[in-house]
């Protein structure tokens, strides 16, 4: 079965058997705007985000409207005014809403449209959206970047969704383009991107640290009144504060008589940091009257001390944990069977 219309000189057919709509011998398509178009618009803006939904319709109303444009340009003896006349009594015969074009400067390439009831401000509504999308002005900008032969770009000045009678949109030449926005985009997306990761890295970070101090050179209660604690690896300011801090809050609770240093897991190069440290908490330990011992000393680590300027001789030294050990025993009246 076929039928055919002509509304306002432009044509509309029906083919049912082979299911097809033709609007001005073009194939086309009908949907139902507050139910149809409102799922694809909100599926768009579901899995894409608001900013992202908002490039993607603004980009793909710019570049329809491009080909729209272009193909204006190109109808022999149509000038722009009556090409805009054309384009805009189409769309109104297709349900787009009502289009009238104002202050059009051709020698500026300035000009400002009126949009009344369009579909997209159908959509917003069933959407219960505040602001007006920009699928129609961006689509707008780019049939005029079709008409005039240069980059026009849009300023909507209000929304017929905020409350007025039509929406009312600006347009000019700029250097603003699809192209650029998209890129703004993706540069945008990748410096969150490498904002969160470096979020993630401080986060990972601070854990890393606080496990390290729980872990690196522990208080070992060995035997009664007798702790060790090993030391591991480099000591800068930080780490020696907080492990002669530890360190000396917790022998009383031990009840330590002897604190044996095990330098077995110092680093060789043995900074004046380092030595400094090892003779303050050993001082500070005594002070407190826990006798410290120094232990793990290596050959290599033996020549470093003595050529620091930090006197070492008031420390019982021994090559090995269980030297140690055994002398801090044999000092308090014990000894291992």
């Amino acid at each position: 079965m076929n039928s055919s219309i002509n509304i306002g000189g432009l044509d509309f057919k029906w083919d049912l058997e082979k299911g097809q709509f033709l609007f001005e011998e073009q194939d086309a398509v009908l949907f139902w705007i507050s139910s149809a178009m409102k799922t694809f618009f909100d599926t768009i803006e579901e899995i894409s985000g608001e900013e992202a939904s908002n490039l993607v319709f603004e980009t793909t109303g710019f570049r329809q409207g491009l080909v729209v444009g272009e193909y204006f340009a190109k109808l022999k003896n149509v000038s722009i005014i009556e090409a805009t006349e054309l384009i805009t009594n189409t769309y109104a015969s297709a349900g787009w809403g009502r289009a009238e074009i104002n202050h059009i400067h051709l020698d500026l390439k300035k000009l400002t449209v009126e949009l009344k009831d369009s579909w997209e401000h159908k959509i917003n509504i069933a959407q219960r959206k505040t602001k007006g999308g920009n699928f129609l002005p961006a689509h707008y900008a780019g049939i005029f970047t079709g008409l005039f032969g240069a980059n026009i770009w849009y300023k909507v000045v209000q929304h017929q969704l905020e409350g007025h009678t039509q929406s009312v949109i600006e347009y000019f030449p700029s250097d603003i383009t699809i192209t650029n926005n998209i890129h703004q985009l993706a540069r945008k997306k990748e410096t969150e991107q490498i904002i969160q990761l470096e979020a993630l890295v401080e986060d990972k970070t601070r854990e890393l640290k606080a496990l390290v101090k729980q872990l690196s050179s522990p208080i070992i209660p060995v035997l009664e009144g007798i702790v060790v604690v090993p030391l591991i690896g480099k000591y800068d300011e930080e780490r020696s504060e907080e492990l002669c801090e530890k360190t000396l809050s917790n022998l009383p609770s031990h009840q330590a008589i002897y604190l044996v240093l095990d330098l077995t897991g110092l680093d060789n190069d043995l900074s004046e940091q380092t030595t400094s440290f090892i003779s303050r908490i050993g001082s500070a330990a005594n002070l407190t009257g826990t006798k410290t011992v120094l232990v793990g000393i290596s050959p290599e680590l033996s020549m470093q001390i003595t050529q620091s300027e930090i006197d070492f001789s008031k420390f019982d030294c021994f090559q090995t944990l269980q030297h140690g050990i055994l002398y801090a025993l044999g000092q308090i009246g014990r000894q291992i069977f």
